[in-house]
């Protein structure tokens, strides 16, 4: 069932419009006493009435007030970014999604410092369960530069997994070889989150990383109409795969 057919609970209207940051529960409380809020086209004055949210109409000022109770962006993660909320030394996600709608953002798992991409931003916690999970498996993809020559031979030892030195090897994880040379260009997919996993890999095949940037997340793909720091919300499609992801039908 897509996102927007859901029927949510009811709530007070003043929850409802401090959810959408309409503004404090008392600036909110003081624009109902002025009854330049409406209800399915009634004016009200009562902070205490009730609405559904996705079904009743809440207009402020005449103009709507859609409710959305999860908010989803992709972000390009630029390098020197920190995949946090705050940090004393670097720039965090935050600094650069200060003025996105929503509240307790928080990033779907996390990019190394220098590693550039696709980073899913939400407040949703079972869509990030749904993403992280180690039992979902979910496919993430990583453009890589790569310093030296790449092989077949490579090739098969992603694919029979990697030894990183922990106590399990890695699970079965995909090369794809686009250029070989002096300074290679793959493709790496990993299902796992395992610590700098992918540098770990290749310099366990004896290469290191030069550069890396993360393409895909699920179903999911870094929008490259994004310059890295910018980000936006999801699409109708990508937010009816969110629900697709938290009933476990992908």
């Amino acid at each position: 069932m897509p996102y927007f057919m859901i029927i949510m609970k009811q709530i007070r209207i003043d929850k409802y419009l401090s959810t959408m940051e309409v503004g404090s529960r008392s600036e909110i409380k003081k624009i109902i006493q002025k009854k330049r809020v409406s209800i399915n086209g009634i004016s009200i004055n009562d902070a205490g009435l009730k609405v559904t949210p996705g079904i009743d109409e809440v207009l402020l000022d005449g103009k709507l007030i859609a409710y959305k109770r999860f908010r989803y962006y992709l972000f390009h993660k630029p390098a020197g970014c920190v995949s946090a909320n705050s940090d004393a030394m670097h720039k965090t996600i935050m600094d650069y999604m200060k003025d996105a709608p929503g509240r307790d953002l928080f990033a779907v798992g996390r990019l190394d410092l220098d590693t550039e991409g696709l980073l899913i931003i939400t407040n949703d916690g079972d869509f990030t369960h749904s993403l992280l999970s180690p039992n979902k498996h979910v496919e993430k993809e990583y453009y890589a530069l790569i310093d030296g020559s790449v092989s077949e031979r490579d090739v098969n030892a992603f694919k029979a997994g990697i030894d990183i030195g922990e106590k399990k090897i890695c699970k079965s994880a995909g090369l794809k070889i686009l250029e070989s040379s002096d300074t290679s260009k793959v493709l790496i997919t990993i299902t796992e989150g395992r610590f700098h996993q992918v540098k770990r890999m290749v310099h366990a095949i004896g290469r290191e990383v030069i550069y890396l940037k993360r393409l895909k997340m699920g179903r999911y793909e870094l929008d490259e109409t994004l310059l890295p720091g910018e980000y936006r919300e999801f699409t109708k499609e990508e937010l009816e795969d969110v629900e697709r992801y938290k009933r476990g039908a992908i």
